[in-house]
């Protein structure tokens, strides 16, 4: 059975099960990574209750940790917004992301057996079709699925929950990247990971891990740039 079906599924059944603030935070959590709050748009806390169908005190509930989170940004009169980035919260991003990451990836290597690598082989496999595709939304989320299930092998929770809130800050910008430059011009390392884990290369993999976030990001900075108003003195 395919992998992310089957994790879907698991997260749907886990999800009905928690309380309505946990539900409506996911929600809008999986809403500002992908892309489909736009960074700087305003959303009222009543457009939000009404387009999830749900009462005022999990929205607000909600909303209070994902501005805890970093994700979202208060700005009066019950509106809040994705935050646009800097080219300086985009550099300190590359610093944070490939000090984790790569760690992540270092400590999954000594995990790692051969039908875990064969299932983020599958993912990698899904995720060519998307860029191939032009499937901006595809991309994001398996992008997500392989670094994520690659993590989860390194059995550390601590450095899991930071690289998320680090995702959750430059997810929705990456969606603009992907409408920018299109799929198939963003990095994937994704090959080289993998032949890493199976050579049992940990350093190898760390290395991949990097440059995939360093190339992606530059994107990011670069688009960031290019959107700066120009100034006339």
């Amino acid at each position: 059975m395919d992998l992310i079906k089957n994790k879907a599924s698991a997260v749907l059944e886990e999800a009905e099960k928690r309380p309505a603030h946990e539900q409506v935070y996911q929600t809008l959590k999986a809403q500002i990574m992908f892309g489909e709050l736009v960074p700087g748009q305003p959303v009222t806390i009543q457009g939000l209750t009404e387009s999830l169908g749900v009462g005022m005190t999990p929205v607000r509930e909600a909303i209070r940790r994902l501005i805890s989170d970093g994700a979202l940004v208060f700005q009066g009169n019950r509106r809040v917004s994705v935050p646009l980035l800097s080219t300086g919260d985009v550099e300190q991003m590359i610093f944070a992301r490939i000090a984790i990451e790569s760690e992540l990836s270092k400590r999954a290597t000594e995990n790692v057996n051969s039908t875990d690598i064969d299932d983020l082989e599958r993912i990698d496999q899904r995720l060519d079709g998307t860029i191939a595709d032009g499937d901006v939304s595809g991309y994001l989320h398996l992008n997500h699925a392989f670094h994520e299930t690659l993590y989860s092998y390194a059995h550390a929770p601590i450095l899991s929950d930071l690289a998320e809130r680090l995702w959750l800050r430059f997810g929705p910008s990456l969606r603009v990247v992907c409408g920018r430059f299109g799929t198939q011009s963003l990095p994937d390392r994704h090959k080289d990971i993998i032949e890493s884990l199976r050579a049992r290369n940990a350093d190898g993999v760390a290395r991949a891990t990097a440059q995939d976030i360093e190339q992606g990001m530059e994107l990011m900075a670069e688009a960031l740039n290019d959107a700066q108003p120009t100034r006339f003195d």
